[in-house]
């Protein structure tokens, strides 16, 4: 029996590869002889820069950047093994979590260290990006991050803008002259998990705006700004940036990705399975295994779960979800392909003793789950033989080639396609 094991990070407690290596371990004390394949995953969001460097052998690379209110931070990005991609989170240098809740400014936070970052990158060697955008602390559309690489954003003076979102409203020129050349021969993803426009009331304030600080007098002159800055950007580079799917995510991030850097805004969680190859590793497998910190409705709009569901799917590959809790519309997910769905907390206790114990809670759980389907397959067995008029035996050892046989029976009735068991 083969087995994919590819879930995201547990939020605050496990790592994307902890998770991973905890439900092996759980698997493997039930089933050791089965083959396991771990692909650790990300959507776009924190985990991807680990993820990514280490499916393909890469390196983590540290340097000093502005950070959203313009003290330096300490930041971070990845470059894959074979050294031609960079994989960005821009929360790493524009982040929220970058800024202590009693000094957040959403008027004047940028996305300068972005652009730093991807400067950085470039130095490094890289020509192909993956930009995870996600837990911003800013809403300047991006114009801190083309300011950092080259672009002029002027005001009817022709003096620079300042940063953030409030010094748009004295935007009055683009010049792109002086955008760094070797942005020319790149190419671009944009890991996105959100579909919000630019603008208008779903938009970028009028969604995330509040989640920074902002208040409804800040949103809507946010809100107006960006609609200004969507105006000159149409203007003067020819790209309409006002109802674009995904512009609003970060602050306006994934619009100015694709204005100045000609970006491809894509689901995050498709992005990475891409670059990881992750559907040629679920094609053959006869299980695949994943998970994140929470399964809800919200896991329905990109995460990590729904999209390696779906990649199983297309090969009729039975899914089962391993998560930190369950919480309201999990069983939505049911339709998109996973099997079941199984929450690693055992009873009441605190957050703390929750995160503190998670490791635990993971492989216990993986355990139970395996000695379900081991269950399953003894279950499987005696009714085979019952029907087909068989004397009812004792059942092979539970690690035996027939206890391995019969559970793959269970996985296989399990599967979307419904087929039946494989021949022995």
């Amino acid at each position: 029996m083969r087995v994919v094991i590819a879930p995201d990070a547990y939020k605050e407690s496990l790592s994307e590869l902890e998770v991973a290596t905890q439900i092996e371990a759980g698997f493997a004390q039930v089933f050791p002889q089965w083959h396991y394949t771990t692909v650790p995953m990300a959507d776009g969001g924190e985990g991807t820069v680990d993820a990514l460097v280490a499916a393909t052998g890469g390196r983590v690379i540290t340097c000093t950047v502005s950070g959203p209110l313009g003290t330096p931070v300490q930041a971070f990005f990845g470059l894959t093994g074979d050294g031609a991609t960079a994989v960005i989170e821009m929360a790493a240098a524009s982040g929220l979590a970058l800024i202590p809740p009693a000094q957040r400014a959403p008027l004047h936070a940028s996305t300068a260290g972005v652009g730093a970052l991807i400067l950085a990158a470039l130095d490094a060697g890289a020509r192909r990006f993956i930009i995870g955008i996600g837990g911003s602390a800013s809403t300047d559309g991006g114009a801190g991050m083309a300011q950092a690489l080259g672009a002029r954003l002027l005001d009817a003076h022709g003096t620079p803008i300042g940063p953030g979102g409030a010094a748009l409203a004295a935007l009055a020129r683009i010049d792109i002259a002086g955008l760094d050349a070797r942005l020319q021969d790149c190419h671009v993803e944009v890991a996105c998990d959100v579909d919000n426009p630019l603008i208008g009331p779903s938009g970028a304030a009028a969604v995330f705006g509040p989640q920074k600080g902002a208040t409804a007098a800040m949103v809507r002159q946010l809100d107006a700004n960006l609609r200004h800055y969507a105006d000159v950007v149409q203007r003067d580079l020819g790209v309409r940036l006002h109802a674009l799917p995904g512009g609003g995510a970060a602050g306006g991030l994934g619009a100015g990705l694709l204005a100045f850097l000609g970006a491809q805004l894509r689901p995050g969680v498709e992005v990475v399975a891409q670059a990881l190859g992750l559907e040629a590793l679920i094609a053959q497998p006869d299980l695949v295994i994943t998970g994140e910190g929470r399964i809800d409705s919200q896991s329905l709009r990109g995460k990590t779960p729904v999209g390696v569901a779906r990649l199983a799917q297309r090969h009729g590959t039975p899914v089962i979800a391993i998560a930190g809790s369950l919480g309201h519309g999990a069983e939505q997910l049911h339709a998109q392909g996973i099997a079941a769905m199984f929450a690693v907390v055992p009873g009441a206790c605190s957050l703390e003793q929750a995160l503190a114990d998670a490791a635990r809670n993971v492989r216990i759980t993986a355990r139970n789950v395996a000695a379900v389907l081991q269950a399953g397959g003894t279950l499987w067995s005696a009714t085979d033989r019952s029907q087909h008029g068989a004397a009812r035996t004792r059942p092979a050892p539970a690690n035996g080639p027939d206890s391995a046989h019969d559970a793959s029976c269970v996985l296989a009735h399990a599967s979307p396609d419904g087929h039946g068991c494989p021949v022995r």
